[in-house]
């Protein structure tokens, strides 16, 4: 239910945005309207109203309303959807249809898609750029029209956009087609060095052979690599990346599952520890449904077991950790956690 508090947050975030020089870069207005994002129904009922005003400082932030609410909201990302593909049929306005776009992407909702298709052969880039970074929360279709638009835009002669592309077609899809790779494998020779070094994550996430000596130099770089680097070498597991990773201080986080994945002794000592937790979890409950998996797209292993209340799922690398290795630790941890849902 829309407050009176919520809106004044609104007001509040408009008056802001009006005084900005880039609204985007100003973090009074984002920290006000996320506070009123958090209204949830009445945020969605405020955003709405403000995309049928004249103003397009006030359709600008009654998107970005949209957009907040929709990330905090799953719920309410149908009737967002709803508001802004209306609003995108006369928008034309350059201040409104970059966060227009980016708010389409928080809807998750496909029938922003062909929206997001027509503008991405827009003449702006701000507007190109937004679009690169909604489209990927919205690609449902493997092979279709949005992912090769996607692919596109890893072309374009903006490099901010050919970034965000890349980022989006090669750290979050979970696809691997020959015009994936292709396009990544363009990304590794870009001018750009951000662009370049998305290309090469890409790759290694899709465990690419290839991707081996150019992410061993992204792990070189003196300042220290990425932790999209760190995360990348840890999915590709190479041990030829290893002497690249001995460098960097353990941390238990990125650092310590590149090594884990890397080190053939400390993977085998991970894999030999999951297939004993889950014998340890079948002799505790011979019923039990537990198995072990490696994502193709992530780092590291699994453990996913049925319950009553529906599946858990637990890190392997955590549970190693977390026990000092011992299997039946982990087989107690882990029934315990079921048994307390």
């Amino acid at each position: 239910m829309r407050t009176q508090a919520t809106a004044v947050l609104v007001q509040r975030a408009l008056a802001a945005a009006r005084q900005a020089t880039d609204p985007e870069e100003c973090e009074e207005i984002w920290t006000l309207l996320a506070q009123a994002a958090a209204d949830g129904p009445g945020s969605l009922l405020l955003g709405r109203d403000l995309l049928h005003l004249a103003d397009p400082a006030e359709r600008r932030t009654g998107c970005d309303l949209l957009r907040l609410t929709s990330e905090l909201h799953s719920a309410l990302q149908p009737d967002a959807a709803t508001e802004l593909v209306a609003l995108a049929a006369s928008e034309q306005d350059l201040r409104v249809l970059g966060p227009l776009a980016r708010a389409l992407g928080a809807t998750c909702d496909t029938r922003a898609l062909p929206v997001l298709l027509d503008l991405a052969g827009h003449r702006d880039a701000q507007v190109r750029l937004q679009v690169a970074v909604a489209l990927p929360a919205v690609i449902v279709e493997p092979d279709g029209p949005a992912l090769h638009t996607l692919i596109r835009l890893t072309h374009d002669t903006d490099p901010e956009v050919r970034n965000w592309a890349t980022f989006g077609l090669g750290f979050q899809l979970e696809a691997d087609t020959p015009a994936i790779r292709a396009a990544l494998w363009d990304r590794t020779r870009d001018d750009d060095a951000e662009a370049r070094e998305e290309g090469i994550r890409g790759l290694a996430r899709r465990h690419d052979p290839g991707a081996i000596p150019l992410l061993a130099q992204l792990l070189d770089d003196p300042r220290g690599a990425h932790v999209h680097s760190l995360m990348a070498a840890a999915i590709l597991g190479s041990p030829q990346l290893l002497p690249h990773l001995e460098g960097y201080e353990p941390d238990g986080g990125w650092v310590a599952e590149a090594v884990t994945a890397c080190d053939p002794k400390l993977r085998a000592a991970r894999d030999t520890f999951a297939w004993a937790l889950v014998c340890a979890l079948h002799q505790r409950a011979p019923g039990t449904n537990a198995a072990v998996y490696a994502p193709r797209f992530d780092e590291g292993l699994t453990l996913d077991m049925d319950t009553p209340e529906g599946p858990l799922s637990w890190s392997i690398g955590a549970l190693l950790t977390r026990t000092s290795g011992d299997p039946e630790r982990a087989a107690e941890t882990v029934t315990a956690q079921a048994a307390s849902r």
